[in-house]
């Protein structure tokens, strides 16, 4: 079964998303999934269900269920089934991008805030921080996204400190680090690798806009930064470079 093409739209309803996606199911990929998206054994809130469809699949269901109410897409975002909960995200995000509505902009980040449980594997995190809350930062002054970051940043929960990160994006797209050098420093030490990958992704986005920015950086912390971490923000580097970078960490 094929996912309706854009621009036409079905019931909006939760049990007609829900079978959409389920006639899209896949068992190999079912089979697969878990596997692929499992980053912590630890965290008792991972455990989802797949179908096993994939994300242009999701997107094409997201676009014929565009019109989705809040109260639907809340309900989906309950759901313990992956697909459910990524759909879900993928119509808040279209949604948000496609508003010039700054009021409806805020109720579509507010949502997104309220319902940061259900995001809480790195898919889900990648496809929506930058995205909703991310574009919301960009207007808003130095202090006032501190306000917003803060919170996520100082959370045991690794999924919210990931969107504190990851919403950084649209901001280094402007050159603007600030935030991202406070994350940075912020989890210099962070124990975990979905955390360590995020900051060392984002560094390497910063430094693809301003490579002194990131030299500055890594001068001060490439030698107590984790490896994956420092291994992330260099990627792009030339090979001397890169090698400079890793010898700090391995003389320390």
């Amino acid at each position: 079964m094929k996912a309706k093409t854009t621009g036409e739209t079905q019931p909006a309803t939760t049990a007609a998303v829900r079978e959409s996606l389920r006639r899209l199911s896949n068992r190999e990929k079912a089979e697969f999934f878990p596997r692929f998206f499992k980053s912590d054994p630890e965290n008792r809130s991972e455990g989802d269900l797949f179908l096993g469809v994939t994300v242009p699949e999701q997107r094409l269901v997201a676009q014929a269920f565009r019109d989705l109410p809040l109260p639907e897409l809340e309900r989906l975002l309950a759901e313990t089934t992956h697909e459910f909960r990524l759909t879900a995200l993928i119509i808040l995000v279209n949604r948000f991008t496609k508003s010039r509505d700054v009021d409806e902009k805020r109720r579509l980040k507010d949502f997104y805030l309220a319902h940061l449980d259900a995001v809480n594997y790195w898919d889900l995190v990648d496809v929506s921080a930058h995205k909703i809350l991310g574009e919301w930062l960009v207007a808003l002054p130095a202090a006032e996204r501190l306000s917003i970051l803060e919170p996520l940043a100082d959370s045991t929960d690794w999924w919210r400190q990931r969107v504190a990160v990851v919403a950084c994006f649209p901001l280094i797209r402007r050159a603007e680090f600030a935030e991202i050098l406070w994350l940075a420093e912020t989890f210099i030490d962070h124990p975990h690798d979905l955390i360590q990958k995020a900051v060392g992704w984002m560094l390497r986005e910063a430094g693809k806009r301003d490579l002194d920015v990131l030299r500055v950086f890594l001068q001060e912390h490439a030698a107590v930064m984790p490896r994956v971490m420092l291994r992330y923000s260099i990627e792009k580097m030339a090979p001397e470079e890169r090698g400079k970078w890793l010898g700090m960490k391995e003389r320390k």
